[in-house]
């Protein structure tokens, strides 16, 4: 299989999950635990298995677990040709043993075996939480851990800005910039009266701006209050939003396998009434604050075409029902097959049940083919633009700014200049206009890409030499390009 894919030009990343087995002690199926009992799970105080990972935790502090972790994925990469991994729960394994690993892949050569191993990707989830938190047994290989190692992790701080709330919240209805908080409100009470949102939705816009910086915490710009701020002093959840030390360190997403989808995301988050073109340029916008971020960006197979789950949150074991990928743009998008599973999705029955009958959720080839395309496109803006992959943090201070940030900055709007780019992502539901007095003078013109590209609305975004104003339409994401 990963030879095929090659061939084809893809590169292969294998989930690796070591942070738990599916059961432990003396169970039929358990196996490290039954080698050496007690050894390769981790214990509690009194000797019990800890399952904060939601089963049996492994020990990767322990010498021979985190040989295992080491040995296996050398393995993979020697034999297999595996491309790179990325690793579930990374902040349940200490730091020095994810570090092992990186070690032990550099030292693998094409001529001795076969593999370029410092070309292996790696990646994970740095998550701080259960027994170990705040490396409380060892140092973790979390996100403000692993900055500067060459081991991304998954950023959060812009995700949940751009859906809304965070992935556990009581009410999903909780709107970001990319689903219509303070500018297109639901009615949802948990968003608060229009003051708190607006505030809510500025401060959002600071945590996408550190998100497209590639969450850099030593990144300066002036945030929504007119203050002069770093990445790292700007709040997320009591945390540093840029914990960064070089682009590669945090990696961007919109949605990935766990939580829902992007599409069922703002299906909880979108005014009911929301209607499906709509929904699918409000879907572009939110991918393309990943997109066109510094560092790797990552989407879940099948956002572009709108892809849904029925709103099922936790989709690992709900089989193709809810999980397949509709190639056909004909068999729609996979919403609406019904509520989700129970064991993770009940409490949310209630938001989900009129929304699967909802007609403004049923979208058609145009909605879903015209998504896909205007993502094909920002990914060829991403993938031909060299200032979209600056590699230190340097060259990111000196290319990318923000000219508009500040107390007077547009809510619902982001204006970033990169090198010799604009990018305005407008995620109103009205036209909006950027004055950048500083380019007055100067000649841009939407990206060629766009320009010829499918999405007729996009090509209506211009700009005014005289004032330096860009003008971008509803709910679309415009790259401008100097010449």
């Amino acid at each position: 299989m990963v030879q095929a894919l090659n061939g084809d030009g893809l590169r292969t990343v294998m989930d690796v999950v070591y942070n738990h087995t599916v059961a432990a002690g003396q169970s039929d199926k358990s196996v490290l635990d039954r080698i050496v009992p007690g050894y390769y799970q981790r214990l509690d105080a009194d000797g019990a298995v800890t399952t904060s990972t939601c089963c049996a935790n492994t020990a990767p502090e322990n010498a021979m677990m985190g040989k295992l972790v080491v040995d296996s994925i050398v393995t993979w990469a020697r034999e297999y040709k595996v491309d790179g991994f990325r690793f579930d729960l990374m902040g349940h394994h200490p730091k020095a043993n994810i570090l092992a690993v990186r070690k032990a892949l550099d030292a693998l050569t094409p001529a001795k075996d076969g593999v370029d191993g410092k070309a292996v990707v790696l990646y994970g989830e740095g998550w701080n939480f259960g027994e170990v938190a705040d490396d409380a047994r060892f140092v973790q290989a979390t996100q403000k851990n692993m900055a500067g190692t060459g081991v991304a992790t998954f950023s959060d701080r812009a995700r949940d800005a751009v859906r809304g709330g965070g992935p556990f919240d009581e009410d999903p209805g909780v709107q970001g910039f990319a689903s219509g908080l303070y500018t297109d409100p639901n009615t949802s009470p948990a968003n608060g009266t229009p003051a708190e949102q607006k505030a809510r939705l500025l401060h959002y816009q600071d945590l996408i701006k550190v998100g497209l910086t590639g969450n850099l915490a030593d990144y300066a710009f002036t945030d929504t209050s007119g203050r002069t701020v770093k990445g790292s002093e700007v709040d997320y959840n009591g945390s540093p939003a840029g914990y960064a030390a070089a682009p590669g360190d945090a990696l961007a997403y919109a949605d990935a396998h766990d939580n829902e989808s992007l599409y069922d995301a703002l299906a909880f988050k979108l005014p009911a009434g929301t209607s499906p073109a709509d929904r699918a340029r409000m879907q572009v916008l939110a991918l393309a604050t990943a997109t066109l971020s510094q560092g790797p960006a990552l989407s879940q197979a099948g956002s572009d075409l709108l892809r849904s789950k029925s709103l099922d949150r936790n989709s690992y074991d709900s089989g193709d029902w809810f999980n397949a990928i509709h190639w056909d743009c004909r068999d729609g998008n996979g919403f609406g097959r019904g509520l989700p599973p129970a064991a993770d999705n009940q409490p949310k029955w209630g938001f989900a049940k009129p929304l699967l009958t909802n007609p403004s959720l049923t979208v058609g080839c145009a909605q879903i083919d015209g998504a896909s395309a205007a993502y094909r496109d920002l990914q060829k803006i991403r993938t031909t633009e060299p200032v979209f992959s600056l590699a230190t943090a340097d060259r990111v201070r000196s290319a990318l700014t923000f000219p508009l940030s500040g107390r007077d900055e547009t809510p619902g709007v982001i204006t970033m200049r990169l090198g010799d780019l604009v990018v305005v992502l407008n995620a109103t539901p009205e036209k909006q206009t950027q004055e950048v007095t500083d380019l007055a003078g100067r000649g841009y013109r939407l990206h060629p890409v766009q320009a010829k590209g499918s999405d007729a609305v996009v090509k209506t975004a211009a700009y005014a030499k005289d004032s330096g104003t860009f003008t971008v339409p509803a709910r679309t994401v415009a790259v401008f390009k100097a010449g």
